[in-house]
This record gives C-alpha cells, structure tokens and sequence, in this order.
C-alpha cells in the first residue's frame, strides 16, 4: 500500500459523512452505535439556543481536548452491490456499506492523533508540534513529514477532527436547519454513556427523501455526539456516525509521541509535495464546481453535472493502484439497477434507494439528490 493509498484511507473515510449529511443514505442493517435511553438531569433548553450552542462548539477553538472511538454505518441498500471489505475498509462499495471505526486523540491544535483499524491492520496519522507521521502497518511503513509551518499545521490539525467525526455531519446537517425544517428538541438521550440533548431537524418539503436528522448534542459540552440519518419509509438509521465512547480531557502525551519500529521502512516527504497535491485537489474541486449547477434548494436540492456512462469507465481506469476496479465494479451495479425514464426532458436512466435517487440523461447530465425521482425528472425538465 502505498503512502498516498494510505494517506487517503484517512482523508477519505469522511467524505461520506459529509455527502450523505446531504443526500443521506439508504436503510440496510440496523444501527451499530447503542443510544442507551435514560433520564439525564439537564437543563431546559431551547431548540434555537442548541442550534448556538453547537455552532459555538464547532468554531476554531472551541474544540475542547477528547479522546473517543467513532463509529460510522453507512448502506445504500442497492441491488447488487459488490461485497465489502470489512472494518476499515477503503474501497469505494465498503465506504457505502457496513461499519467503520476510528480512534481520535486530541489535545489541542497542534497535538492530534487518528487511528484507523483495518482487520489486520492500523493506518495512524500522529501531529505532535512539528512532528508529523503517518504509520501504516499494514507495509510496516512510515512517512515523516517535514516543513511543516506551525501555524500553517495547527489549522490543518484544528480541521482534522471535524473531517473525520460527527462534528462534520453536524456542521452540514445545521447549514440546512433554515426556513425549510422543522426543528424540536428533547434533553432525554444518552450517547457514549454521558446525557445528551438531541435536536430532530424534519425537511418540510413531501418532495424528500429525508424524514428527520437527529442531532446529539454533548449535555456539558455542546460537542456533537451522533448524527443519524432516517429514511421516511424505515424505523432505523440509514446512515449513523457517532462516538460509542468518549472522554472529555486532555489525552496523555505518549498518544501523540511515535518512534518507528525496528524493520520498519522510513520515508519523508515535504509540506509543500503535499501542499500541491492539496492546490492540485483545489483545482479539481473548483472545476467541479464550476460545471455544477443547483436546482431548487435545501433539502430537495438537485446537484446537475455533465455526465455520461464512458467517464464512469473512465475514471475506473485512470486509478492505477487497484481502487479503480472497485469503482468500476461499483458502477456496473448501479447501472444494472437503473430503470429507463423518459419525459418531456429527453430520456435516461434512475436509480433510487430510500434516501438518495440518481438520473443519468441520454443527453450527458448526472441529478443527484435526496428526493423523489419524480423530482428529478422535473429538475431535469428546467435545465
């Protein structure tokens, strides 16, 4: 495995958090992350002053020192879906399914450490000041890398537990708490075994797929716990991202400290390679953005971009190191669920779960959104 393979089997496991906070997921196996139900002696508070509370917890520096075990289940339920790896699994098809889990240390914002297990394995990523490692075990192979701006690092490590926790899903699913949900609270929740309240964001519009999100929130801390995504047709979480422990003070110094271990190969790499991989994605990511167009808005929003079946093969066969057999195997399944449509738009092809529904025009467009296909073909229709 590769340093940059490796690298982005941490940057990548929350990805899904962040779009399916967006377009949700669909209902397969019950949920992994236990909410024991109690009576936690909170204080009365308001929906509105929760929704402050967990923006303030989410601001640079708000962070407080923690260490937790997460656990993320995810499971589009579609037809044919290749098999997953398990825990820790990093292909495309095991990031739409199952369960994974990551270890979080941080003791503040320029002191974190990420672990992610595999099922013989552990990929770590250690910031401690200017010391930073990435340890795979799986190559026994260690990368150090240097050059690192203290400033410059204490950003990236102050950002790195929201990418890969539920602050992240948090941060998405309270961007749409606007005029088109509908949000109540209850103080009764018990999460990671401390008293929780826990917000229920419900979409207004009949047109999504989204029946509610709810929200836990730490009852001291105002930290997010849990985020769970419910479909309107399922009585479990699609999709679930939560702390199953968690301990709200500074970690002890020797979880941010590594040596590599005898026999182990040493590598290093700059800040500024990885600093233009980074301006690389950018540009990447700003391109996307610059064909994507948006119909509608909030929760029945319909992303539109330029698409076709070739770049799905296409994008399969640029990746070079295995993950692009898994995309292209991925691809063949959601192809072979689609159902012809056609209307006054043109014609093309829908793929729906119980959370997230796709239409690939004959014309060369990908729609994508949380709401009903019907929806989409009427996003298609304008433009």
């Amino acid at each position: 495995m590769s340093e940059r393979t490796g690298r982005s089997r941490v940057t990548r496991w929350g990805v899904p958090v962040a779009a399916i906070a967006v377009v949700a997921a669909a209902v397969g196996a019950g949920p992994v992350i236990a909410a024991v139900q109690g009576e936690p002696a909170l204080p009365t508070r308001t929906a509105q002053q929760l929704l402050a509370d967990a923006a303030r917890a989410g601001q640079s520096g708000g962070v407080k020192p923690m260490s937790g075990t997460v656990i993320q289940t995810a499971s589009l339920g579609l037809p044919g879906l290749p098999d997953v790896a398990g825990v820790g699994g990093s292909s495309p098809a095991a990031l739409l399914a199952g369960s994974h889990e990551l270890k979080v240390w941080y003791g503040g914002a320029d002191r974190l450490r990420l672990a992610l297990p595999g099922r013989m394995s552990e990929t770590d990523l250690i910031v401690n000041g200017d010391q930073v490692w990435l340890w795979q075990s799986e190559t026994n192979e260690a990368t150090r890398i240097k050059g690192v701006d203290r400033g410059t690092e204490s950003k990236h490590a102050s950002a790195l537990p929201s990418a890969t926790t539920p602050q992240q899903a948090a941060q998405e699913v309270l961007s749409r708490a606007a005029t088109d949900t509908v949000v109540s609270v209850s103080n009764t929740e018990r999460v990671a075994d401390r008293p929780a309240y826990q917000l229920v964001l419900a979409p207004k519009d009949s047109a999504s797929l989204v029946k509610e999100v709810r929200l836990a929130l730490d009852g001291e801390t105002f930290v997010p716990l849990r985020v769970q995504v419910y479909a309107k047709s399922a009585a479990e979480p699609a999709f679930e991202v939560g702390f199953t422990s968690v301990t709200f003070t500074p970690p002890a110094a020797e979880n941010f400290t590594f040596t590599p271990p005898a026999g182990a190969k040493v590598t290093e790499r700059t800040a500024d390679e990885l600093g233009e991989q980074d301006r690389a994605r950018k540009e990447q990511q700003q391109e996307l953005k610059g064909n994507l167009k948006v119909v509608g808005q909030g929760w029945t929003s319909v992303a539109v971009l330029p698409f076709s079946v070739k770049d799905l093969g296409a994008n399969a066969s640029q990746n070079a190191n295995g993950e692009g057999q898994d995309a292209g195997a991925l691809a063949t399944a959601l192809l072979g669920s689609a159902k012809q449509v056609s209307g006054p738009w043109g014609s093309g092809r829908v793929i729906q779960t119980k959370l997230l529904s796709a239409l690939l025009t004959d014309d060369g467009r990908l729609l994508v959104g949380a709401v009903t296909p019907e929806r989409l073909q009427e996003a298609a229709a304008r433009g």
